[in-house]
């Protein structure tokens, strides 16, 4: 991934797979601002730590967008030679969807056309949800079948894509 130039990586993995901390690590690789586009919604207390946590672990280099979701509208609006976008993440983003009844398959359209069409760097982490067993409610069930759809869209119209297990990297594309 250089800077300066349109490249685009998308960072797969399960939970607590390291994909964040290599999402950031790359991303912070690259000159220039560095933009943290948060789909995360502090709904509780618990998600509130998190986020606070994240966002210090980030520090000062780092500006923070709040998109839940037109996040393909951030991407036009920031994406620049002299900055690195940094969205995390497309699952928290579905669940955002499919809360608000919008179309995932609309939204994930739009944002893989942003991403091909962004003038600098963008990185995106989703989590791998399709990798244990069948849920056991049609909800659970629905909303494994957004998310890898979203990711695949995604997938196909980045540049690069890793997989992260025990916070190794494993190159997919």
């Amino acid at each position: 991934m250089q800077s300066g130039s349109h490249s685009s990586l998308l960072v797969l993995g399960g939970a607590r797979s390291g994909k964040s901390r290599y999402a950031q690590q790359r991303a912070e690789a690259l000159p220039g601002e560095a933009i943290f586009v948060a789909t995360a919604q502090a709904l509780d207390d618990e998600m509130a730590a998190r986020i606070a946590r994240h966002r210090a672990d980030r520090g000062e280099r780092w500006r923070t967008i709040e998109a839940w979701i037109d996040i393909a509208a951030v991407i036009r609006a920031e994406a620049g030679p002299d900055r690195v976008l940094l969205v995390d993440c497309l699952t928290l983003w579905a669940s955002n969807l499919m809360f608000a009844e919008r179309d995932h398959r609309e939204h994930a359209l739009d944002l893989a056309k942003a991403i091909r069409s962004a003038t600098g760097p963008v990185i995106l982490v989703a989590n791998e949800v399709g990798l244990g067993i069948v849920p056991d409610n049609a909800l659970a069930r629905r909303f494994r079948d957004v998310a890898g759809e979203i990711n695949q869209i995604v997938a196909a119209s980045v540049d690069e894509a890793v997989f992260m297990a025990a916070g190794l990297p494993l190159k997919l594309k």
